[in-house]
């Protein structure tokens, strides 16, 4: 059933409670997300960097978190050219990334903007497309703490900026080949299962106690280099670009998506 709504949902606003159809196809008000702070992990390219800049455009103050700094300028003087709110860059190589940086992090976003309301996780790599029984061990330790580990490291560092926001959402990136696993997909498929059941354990952790969300969603086959490498052979012109499904991103940031918890939101269903 193509439901957003949960028990759990019925004390916040319900009556704002988007279907999937409607996440996917939002309509934003120009400045659905004036004065929210939103962080993005992957923020340099891809996915992540056009999320950042449509952010901006609606008015979010954006923080740009990614391990090269060369683009997170990029991405950053993109955001000034159009006379978006200051934006904030954020070093850090998820990779290899501590639990105390990523607590200093935490720190660092109180001390210059007392809160967080929304945080898109969106970084992750592919690594190998082979059978598990040939799979490179230090590869699968790569994939997992940058796909998972690092994602529940840094959602645990924010949780109290998070909480402290009036309807913060935190939205992780999962694909199809974590809702059903496929063979040849490995550690990154494994990783995005995690991702998923993490939403869903998190969802359930905080429904009675915070206005906070947890929602998972799923961007489909879409022309980015992960998708390059993944399917050499295709033709990425045949592919939607990252601009052409960020609706369905939008809408999760906004307030008017304040009584989705716990969905995973596919974004090009079959």
């Amino acid at each position: 059933m193509d439901n957003t709504t949960s028990a759990s949902s019925t004390s916040i606003k319900t009556q704002t409670a988007f279907t999937h159809e409607q996440i996917r196809h939002y309509d934003a008000p120009t400045d659905c997300l004036k004065g929210k702070n939103i962080l993005v992990t992957g923020a340099g390219d891809g996915i992540g960097r056009v999320a950042a800049l449509t952010y901006a455009r609606y008015g979010a103050t954006v923080l740009l978190l990614g391990k090269t700094t060369s683009k997170l300028e990029y991405v950053y003087d993109e955001i000034e050219g159009f006379g978006g709110a200051q934006p904030a860059m954020l070093p850090m190589n998820l990779e290899s990334a501590t639990q105390a940086e990523m607590q200093q992090l935490a720190t660092l976003i109180e001390k210059e903007f007392n809160t967080l309301d929304g945080v898109l996780h969106n970084a992750g790599i592919l690594g190998q497309l082979t059978p598990l029984e040939m799979y490179d061990t230090d590869t699968f330790n790569k994939v997992m703490k940058v796909n998972c580990t690092a994602t529940f490291m840094l959602t645990q560092s924010l949780l109290p900026l998070l909480k402290s926001s009036a309807h913060g959402s935190v939205v992780f990136t999962t694909s199809s080949v974590g809702t059903h696993p496929r063979a040849f997909w490995g550690a990154y498929a494994l990783s995005k299962q995690a991702v998923e059941g993490m939403s869903d354990i998190f969802t359930q952790e905080t429904q009675n106690t915070t206005n906070l969300r947890f929602n998972c969603i799923n961007p489909g086959a879409t022309r980015t280099n992960m998708r390059a490498h993944a399917y050499p052979g295709e033709n990425p012109m045949t592919l939607k670009t990252p601009e052409d499904i960020m609706a369905g991103y939008v809408c999760l940031m906004s307030d008017d998506s304040i009584g989705v918890r716990g969905q995973v939101i596919n974004l090009q269903p079959k």
